[in-house]
């Protein structure tokens, strides 16, 4: 079973927006792999009281991301601070990086 960390934007998105991105991304990438994949559920709800919480929230996707075997990031992603460096850690550590955007042709695979 292939393990998939999803980095997507979420500022300013409302929950259901996220939600209805990351099903589309999932159903792709299952598609794509032709095998069953387990996504870790990288959408932090609450962060402890007293915390950066930008910090806090990359802190717990680069925990999930370093037992990944493929990051699958999904639209602007590269427009946004935390997603940007996801994907550096991603390429770093030799994870598999994945690309989503919604429009019909807009998955693509990338090298490590």
């Amino acid at each position: 079973m292939m393990r998939v960390f999803i980095s997507q934007p979420m500022r300013d998105k409302t929950d259901e927006e996220i939600k209805k991105e990351r099903h589309a991304a999932i159903e792709r990438v299952k598609k794509e792999m032709g095998e069953d994949v387990e996504v870790f559920d990288s959408f932090f709800k609450k962060a402890p009281h007293g915390v950066r919480r930008p910090l806090w929230f990359l802190g717990k996707s680069f925990e999930l991301l370093s037992t990944a075997d493929v990051a699958l990031f999904i639209g602007h992603w590269y427009e946004y601070r935390g997603c940007k460096m996801e994907h550096e850690a991603a390429k770093q550590y030799g994870i598999k990086v994945m690309y989503y955007d919604e429009k019909p042709d807009g998955f693509t695979v990338a090298g490590v």
